[in-house]
This record gives structure tokens, C-alpha cells and sequence, in this order.
């Protein structure tokens, strides 16, 4: 049974935020440290807590820790030893595996993230600015009282209109396709593949496989926690909405080619289901929006490109042990929007999100290889993810149609990378156990 008072809210409940902060902290004194996290340990929001007091609740506190940070805080190094190699280096240092190269290079990666003092993050959710601006306050102040904790950066997030539910810079509805826990009590939407076991997601619980996996020591540390691996995402909104003119000649066309990319239509709406025009009532049916399958319904792309987003992040069907993959996904938007036929002012907008998992290796490692920049995916040849793949304008999209596909050439970077970081997100315990290490 999962211990959901032992567990951090943000890997099993999405909150009603509709703002918030992420802080990025650096430990200069263990002493420091641990004072820092004792005073916030208790206003961390389990999962059962996060789901009592969804409704009154005004703000959402979640904390997460790098592997220096871990050291910083004073963890034994008999114990620091035994969490996974991949989070040790960190994700600046396998930027090669994960083929942040170019643009999206560690090295041009804003706010202090790539350097070995990222030792913690805060991530502050808020259902308003007002609760926002006072979080952000409150923290402030700790942080003073606190000697040698510092804030090496902070992003601000907020909600992007005009429309009335969560979507990106592009406009695409978001938070579409999740995994659901087994023993969480939430029930799977049609076409969202069954419950998963907790192990996939949570250490300390058997995986899918039936398996407890080897998790890190001690027990009291790391149980009940997870890895979460974290990507900032600069969106180039001008780029993308020029692009769709020179490729389209019509709104209808622009719409459907920007659909072709994503896999849906902006409203949600996949193309399996509405191959030809957008429905914007099946994009915000959640008992309709993901209940479809490629094997039976898409074989060849001729809806769903083999190679768009929601293809390559989601394979369904067409993929080996998919239930092994899956990932929870968290994070929001920031930036002011970019009204519609605005010229590019140069501000930077886009998504910060967290990949959450068991293992950062066999499941987002996998699907940044795999998946996202993987040339050959499919057998596509010379193809990357259109909107988070490497892409260095040698890359084509491939939009198959009868009787002869389309192929865009030299595809530009909607999307680069700036930032990202492997944290440790403990449980509760966890939590407690950090704030009095010695």
C-alpha cells in the first residue's frame, strides 16, 4: 500500500496553481543548510495532506536536492555512494548523452545550473500573484536567517492566456497524458493505458516487472522519494508562428501543419481522432482526448506523422515494454505571452517542467535517446523530435500522404534548452531525516 502521508504531493496530485516560483539554492554551511530545510520541512504538503486541503489550501511547497546538495547537507558518503551513477555527474555533465550540444550546451545555460553549487531547489506553487509574491517574501527571509544558504537564481511562472486551461507559449493544450499510480485511487482515462505499479515511479515499492528495485541507503533517506529530472525550455514562439506562414499559405493550413508537428490540434483534439479539422470538444473530453491506439488506427502515419511530438513521447502501442518508459510530468509555463501577430520582442517565454521517475536512465535518459533525438526513429532517417530534439537545421519532418508524403527540409529550432539539473525528491521522512543529519 502506498504510504501517501509519507510522499510529496507533486508526484501524485496536480494542484490548482495557477503561479509560482522555482528557487535554485546553494548550501555554503551544512549547519546553514539543514536550518534552512527544518523550518520548511513542515509546510511540505504530502500527497494525503495536498488532497485534503486542495480547496483552502493557497500555496504548494516542494523541495528537491542535487547530489552535491545531498553532500552539502552533510549525508555520510558511504551513503551518497549508493544512489545511481547518472545522478552523481548530474545532467550538465552527460550533456553528450542527452544530446544537449549546441545551443543547448550546459555551458550556455542560464541561472548558475550547470555548476556544482546547485544544490537544492524550492518550487513554490501559489493559486494567485498576491499568495505568490508573499511566499516569495516569507522564503526571503529565511533564506537571510540562514547562514550560508543562498539563491543562485529564480524563475517566475505563470498561467499564459488567453484560454482557460493550461497550454504552452504555441498554444497547445497541455497535461494531456499522464500515467496514473496503482493505489493512488485515481482511475486511468480511456486510451491512458492502465495503472502503473508504484516502483515505476516511487523507491521503496515493486516495480512492473514485480520487483523491488535497489534503491539507495539508507532507507529512511530515500524511501517513499524519487528523481526528477528538470529542462527549461525556451520557446521561440515568433520562429514557430513565422515558419507555419512560409510553409502554409492559409490559417487552416498553418493550423494543420502545426498540428502535424504536435500529434493534436491545439485544443487537444488528436489528429487519430480528428484527422481533418480541429474538435475542440474532444480536445477537452478527457474520457475521449487520449482513447486511441496507432498499431489499429494510425499504422502509417497518415493522421499522426511517426515522427511528431506526441509520437515520439508517447509510442503507445508501437513500443517495447512502454509500461518500463512512462513518466509524470509536472512543471508550468513562463514568460508573458506573445499577443497574436505581435513581432518577436526578444523576452524569454517558454516551459519549465519536471520528468519524474524511478530511474533517470532506463526511463527519461531512454526517451532522450530513444525517443527525442534518435534520428532513425521509426526509420524516419534524418529526423528529431520538432519540438524538443537537437535540431541544427539540417534535420527534415516527414508528413506522410497519399500519393506522395511531404518532407520539410531544414527544420529550425522551435525550442532551446537553458537550463536543467537531476534532482533527488525525498519523501517526508526523507525530508526529516535531511534536516538532522550530522
Amino acid at each position: 500500500m502506498l504510504d501517501l502521508d509519507n510522499i510529496q504531493h507533486i508526484l501524485v496530485t496536480r494542484t490548482p496553481a495557477m503561479t509560482g516560483r522555482y528557487e535554485f539554492l546553494s548550501f555554503g554551511d551544512p549547519v546553514g543548510g539543514r536550518a534552512w530545510l527544518g523550518e520548511l520541512v513542515d509546510k511540505v504538503q504530502s500527497a494525503a495532506d495536498a488532497r485534503k486541503t486542495m480547496d483552502s489550501q493557497d500555496r504548494w511547497v516542494t523541495l528537491a536536492f542535487t547530489w552535491n546538495g545531498l553532500r552539502a547537507l552533510g549525508v555520510p558518503e558511504d551513503s551518497l555512494a549508493t544512489f545511481p551513477d547518472e545522478f552523481r555527474e548530474g545532467m550538465a555533465a552527460r550533456a553528450d548523452i542527452l544530446g544537449d550540444t549546441g545551443a543547448n550546451h550546459p555551458d550556455n545555460w542560464a541561472g548558475g545550473l550547470a555548476g556544482g553549487d546547485l544544490h537544492a531547489i524550492a518550487i513554490l506553487f501559489a493559486r494567485n500573484d498576491a499568495e505568490r509574491r508573499r511566499c516569495t517574501v516569507v522564503h526571503a527571509d529565511l533564506v537571510a536567517r540562514c547562514p550560508g544558504v543562498r539563491v543562485l537564481s529564480f524563475l517566475d511562472l505563470n498561467a499564459t492566456p488567453p484560454f482557460d486551461y493550461a497550454h504552452d507559449h504555441f498554444g497547445f493544450r497541455d497535461r494531456l497524458s499522464q500515467p496514473v499510480i496503482a493505489g493512488t485511487g485515481e482511475e486511468p482515462t480511456p486510451g491512458s493505458g492502465g495503472a502503473l505499479q508504484p516502483g515505476e515511479f516511487i523507491l521503496g515499492y515493486p516495480d512492473e516487472e514485480g520487483v523491488v528495485p535497489k534503491f539507495p541507503q539508507p532507507e529512511a533517506l530515500s524511501r517513499n522519494g524519487s528523481f526528477m529530472a528538470y529542462r527549461r525550455l525556451r520557446e521561440h514562439v515568433s520562429l514557430f508562428r513565422s515558419y507555419l506562414e512560409e510553409q502554409a499559405a492559409t490559417p487552416d493550413g498553418r493550423d494543420l501543419l502545426a498540428a502535424k508537428l504536435m500529434g493534436r490540434w491545439r485544443s487537444g483534439a488528436p489528429l487519430t481522432l480528428a484527422p481533418e479539422r480541429d474538435d475542440p470538444g474532444l480536445g477537452a473530453d478527457p474520457m475521449r482526448n487520449n482513447d486511441f491506439n496507432y498499431k489499429e488506427m494510425d499504422r502509417f502515419g497518415y493522421a499522426v506523422p511517426l515522427g511528431s511530438h506526441i509520437r515520439r513521447l508517447n509510442p503507445r502501442d508501437t513500443a517495447v515494454n512502454m509500461n518500463r518508459r512512462r513518466m509524470i510530468r509536472r512543471g508550468a509555463t513562463y514568460g508573458a505571452a506573445l499577443p497574436e501577430g505581435a513581432d518577436d520582442d526578444g523576452a524569454d517565454r517558454g516551459i519549465a517542467a519536471f520528468i519524474i521517475c524511478a530511474s533517470l536512465v532506463r526511463q527519461f535518459e531512454f526517451a532522450q535517446n530513444v525517443w527525442i533525438n534518435d534520428r532513425n526513429f521509426h526509420e524516419l532517417g534524418n529526423e528529431r523530435d520538432p519540438f524538443c530534439g537537437t535540431q541544427d537545421g539540417t534535420m527534415e519532418y516527414k508528413i506522410p500522404k497519399r500519393p506522395v508524403r511531404k518532407t520539410l527540409k531544414g527544420l529550425p529550432a522551435f525550442t532551446t534548452l537553458t537550463g536543467g539539473a537531476y534532482f533527488f525528491l525525498p519523501g517526508i521522512n526523507g525530508l526529516k531525516y535531511l534536516a538532522r543529519v550530522q
